[in-house]
């Protein structure tokens, strides 16, 4: 790759976290100048959703300039690609957990999966949890994630929708 599109591709990095920055700003004054707790518990999944999309967006396009950076054959291009590979598929295993414990009566959840260890955080649209809920969600987890119930957190986060 020449020198003048390493040049392009690291200044459109660059340009990107700039805007996402901006962006970050803007919303954290919006959040900040409603000061209604009631809204921003209600627009926690969205805000949780939204913020996680932006930071696996970020690392894609990082992994994207590494791999357009290397020949195939270097270790790092085998290395970008494969932790690619893991990030979209835990997107995917995310949102299939998502819907699945909607299905389950759920408002709302959002699932949060470790790219670095095998934890997996479970936060649900509710203002308690009783054993026969988790019980539910913990058996989804592991049925549809083969995930370990010692690697599971469920938080139970009360929002009115």
């Amino acid at each position: 790759m020449s020198k003048t599109k390493k040049i392009i591709v690291m200044s459109s990095l660059v340009l990107l976290l700039a805007v996402t920055a901006v962006l970050n700003v803007l919303l954290a004054k919006n959040r900040s100048a409603n000061g209604d707790t009631a809204v921003a518990t209600s627009n926690y999944f969205t805000t949780y959703r939204s913020e996680r999309t932006t930071t696996r967006s970020e690392e894609l396009v990082q992994l994207d300039s590494v791999i357009a950076l290397y020949d195939k054959d270097s270790e790092k291009y085998t290395e970008a690609v494969n932790l690619k590979m893991k990030i979209v598929e835990i997107m995917e295993k995310e949102l299939v957990l998502e819907t699945m414990i909607k299905s389950k009566g759920f408002a709302d959840a959002v699932v949060s999966i470790g790219v670095d260890s095998d934890n997996v955080n479970v936060f649900i649209n509710s203002n308690e949890l009783d054993m026969t809920t988790a019980l539910s969600i913990y058996t989804c987890l592991k049925d549809e994630a083969g995930v370990d119930p010692l690697n599971i957190i469920i938080m139970p986060v009360y929002s009115q929708i």
